[in-house]
């Protein structure tokens, strides 16, 4: 099994981080990874990411949990199981009303050494993911207040 993560503290509750994370269509206004996202972020729908390190390959994965303010996560790979991708979103909120944030990607199965083969290290792109959306996010909070 491969695993990719990054995490961030942010200073905003996680029902104002929410709406950022969900509004995949705005990603690449704050995360200059991500060229754009089609399609819509709910339970069984399918999503195409496009980034900027493998414009060459699409990627398209299955929401399979969402849980508002607190989880997200998606399935991609291959068929049967062969290799399964799973990316996930946690919000944890903090004792002070801040939300820490982690994005983890996990690539596992029999045939998992067939995308890890062809996925860069995801780990800098995921920092970069959690400091656009921290910085979205605290933007927003501090605008409501």
């Amino acid at each position: 099994m491969r695993s990719y993560e990054a995490t961030t503290r942010i200073d905003a509750a996680p029902d104002e981080v929410w709406p950022h994370l969900v509004d995949v269509g705005a990603w690449r206004d704050w995360d200059s990874g991500v060229d754009r996202v089609e399609g819509r972020v709910a339970l069984g729908e399918q999503l195409t990411l496009y980034a900027t390190m493998i414009r060459s390959r699409p990627f398209t994965v299955t929401v399979t949990e969402l849980r508002p303010g607190e989880a997200m996560r998606w399935r991609g790979g291959l068929p049967f199981g062969l290799a399964v991708i799973e990316r996930t979103y946690l919000l944890d909120r903090q004792d002070d009303g801040g939300t820490v944030l982690t994005v983890r990607e996990d690539q596992t199965g029999p045939l998992a050494w067939v995308t890890e083969r062809s996925t860069p290290d995801l780990n800098p792109s995921f920092r970069q993911f959690c400091a656009g959306l921290r910085t979205r996010a605290e933007r927003t909070a501090q605008r409501s207040s």
